[in-house]
């Protein structure tokens, strides 16, 4: 329980702290039509998740705390709930890190930016909310630009995931798995307060020596309502592969 308890309590914790700093962090312009600005930020989205199993309902935090430009880390933690179990809580957990090794290689070359993503696994497998896996993925965002209104930015990292934690999948039944993600994302700016993220992202993993490859995708319209204060965004992912779609109604804070 205390676990579940303490990634919730160190995002409102320091949340608080950036609300009480936010007028000394924003010194230019924000532009957040492009992935390798970083910002810190507040994030709340309320969400929807369906498929032919189990439908969940609620709202998805994220705190994104910018050490400096090059430099961002993130916290999440949704609250779901399961309309099959009828279960209330907090789903699965993520970390992130995202630095940016190089900017402005050329005109067109305007960023290389490893990262570090972990799932954790705080939402309860039993009641429906999480996936009993710890999910970790190391790889590199490559930034540019193909014309004043679209941007690119590729991707590609390694992916581990571990066995499920659960009883209620046979021992002989669980496997670890590894394998590859890639994304190609797109940001078109219909003008300079709103832009559209286009974001295939397949994943070609590999569990119990068999390989399989996960079709999925992002859409997400932006919208900045207060420069450098305020956007809205409207987001869906849908899995092709295993038949699940997800809507957020998000917004953003910057601080």
């Amino acid at each position: 329980m205390m676990k579940k308890l303490l990634i919730p309590l160190i995002i409102i914790v320091l949340s608080f702290d950036l609300l009480a700093q936010g007028g000394n962090i924003i010194e230019e312009e924000v532009d957040p039509s492009k992935p390798t600005n970083l910002y810190t930020q507040i994030n709340t989205n309320l969400e929807s998740s369906f498929s032919d199993s189990k439908n969940l309902f609620g709202l998805r935090v994220n705190v994104s705390y910018a050490i400096n430009p090059d430099n961002l880390v993130l916290a999440e933690v949704p609250f779901l709930y399961n309309d099959t179990r009828k279960k209330f809580g907090i789903s699965d957990s993520r970390v992130r890190y995202f630095a940016i090794l190089k900017r402005n290689i050329t005109k067109k070359f305007i960023a290389i930016a490893p990262f570090t993503d972990i799932t954790i696994p705080t939402g309860s497998y039993e009641d429906g909310l999480g996936t009993g896996t710890w999910s970790v993925a190391v790889g590199s965002v490559f930034g540019f630009v193909a014309s004043p209104k679209l941007a690119l930015f590729p991707g590609i990292s390694y992916v581990r995931t571990t066995k499920p934690k659960t009883d209620l999948i046979p021992e002989n039944s669980k496997f670890a798995g590894n394998g590859i993600s890639f994304q190609f994302n797109a940001s078109y700016s219909f003008s300079k307060n709103t832009f559209l993220f286009i974001n295939p992202t397949p994943l070609l993993l590999n569990s119990n020596s068999e390989w399989k490859m996960i079709w999925s995708g992002e859409l997400n319209l932006n919208h900045v309502f207060i420069p450098n204060k305020f956007k809205a965004n409207v987001f869906w992912r849908p899995d092709f592969t295993n038949e699940i779609n997800v809507i957020r109604l998000g917004t953003t804070f910057f601080l």
